[in-house]
């Protein structure tokens, strides 16, 4: 079975900054991209960054330049650099990945973390 946990979040003053990592474990054949959302209470949940097998990178607009998405492939693993974080940014942020399951699966499978709380004070 596929887990994805997040870790890394907490509170931190506006400005701050916090690092998130998420580990996969468990089998999938192939990861087509990881990236992390973000959702706040009674809103959509919302793409923050993501980043391909290639290593092409994707951020939403309201954290270009603040945050960096990183993966290390060896180790599964996927992290989200955030840096002067904003109150705005409070969110539960999730761990996604979008991948086969097996050569015989054609078609794409996300899977996702429970979510961990980020909490920027102003």
């Amino acid at each position: 079975q596929v887990q994805l946990v997040e870790s890394g979040g907490g509170l931190v003053q506006a400005g701050g900054s916090l690092s998130l990592s998420c580990t996969t474990s468990g089998s999938i054949f192939h990861i087509v991209a990881m990236g992390w959302y973000r959702q706040v209470s009674g809103q959509q949940r919302e793409l923050v960054a993501s980043i391909n097998s290639g290593g092409g990178t994707t951020y939403a607009d309201a954290v270009k330049d603040r945050f960096f998405i990183s993966r290390d492939n060896a180790k599964n693993t996927v992290y989200l650099q955030m840096s002067t974080l904003k109150p705005e940014d409070t969110a539960v942020y999730y761990c996604n990945v979008i991948g086969y399951q097996s050569s015989s699966t054609f078609s794409r499978t996300d899977y996702w973390g429970r979510g961990t709380q980020v909490t920027v004070s102003s």
